[in-house]
């Protein structure tokens, strides 16, 4: 399940898009498997097989469910225009950074987060975002290069669209001032708007 293209805008679109690193469950899955070990245990020792397996899965999902459900419905996304995180089941929140306010983006691995390729990356923003914390990223230091790239190309998006409009206002006040004849204007112009 993407994320949906309708919450996208005009000429928007989806980069990557991940959940948090299954490192993030790993400890609750690991005991929920214990759980549901030991009740089988306790159920065979007890004679009481069928109880100890339910008592198990009972306790496994338990231990297990609210962190597998809370991973499995958060998502980042990255786009060309913004960095965009959901998460909640029921009750829903959201963050979205455009990248264009993003001034530094860092990333910190621990020794184990290495060996699982996850860590955490830390984003400052101008205005009042401020830092925004992200844990368990599946490879950090790849999905920062990309947030570089991507806010690399959207400044110079923004700015081509700048300076086009500075110099499609250049060439009309020419052309009202009769510096450019209607021909030299529209050939100017097209040539112009070729480029954009």
């Amino acid at each position: 399940m993407g994320y949906p293209p309708r919450l996208l805008s005009d000429g928007e679109k989806v980069v990557r898009e991940f959940r948090p690193h299954w490192k993030a469950i790993l400890g609750s899955v690991i005991l929920g498997d214990l759980l549901l070990v030991a009740g089988v245990v306790i159920g065979v020792v007890t004679d009481q097989v069928l109880w100890g397996i339910l008592g198990g899965v009972l306790a496994a999902i338990m231990v297990m469910g609210l962190p597998v459900i809370r991973w499995w419905f958060t998502r980042y996304v990255i786009t060309n225009e913004r960095i965009i995180v959901r998460s909640g089941v029921l009750a829903r929140a959201g963050k979205e950074i455009p990248l264009e306010v993003i001034n530094d983006v860092q990333f910190n691995q621990t020794v184990g987060e290495r060996v699982f390729r996850s860590g955490d990356l830390l984003l400052e923003s101008a205005g009042e975002l401020g830092q925004s914390h992200f844990s368990d990223v599946p490879d950090p230091e790849s999905v920062q290069t990309l947030i570089y790239r991507m806010r690399e190309d959207r400044i110079s998006a923004l700015n081509t669209g700048v300076d086009a409009t500075a110099r499609l206002t250049n060439l009309a006040n020419l052309h009202r001032d009769g510096v450019l004849t209607d021909s030299e204007f529209e050939e100017k112009k097209k040539k112009l708007l070729d480029e954009i």
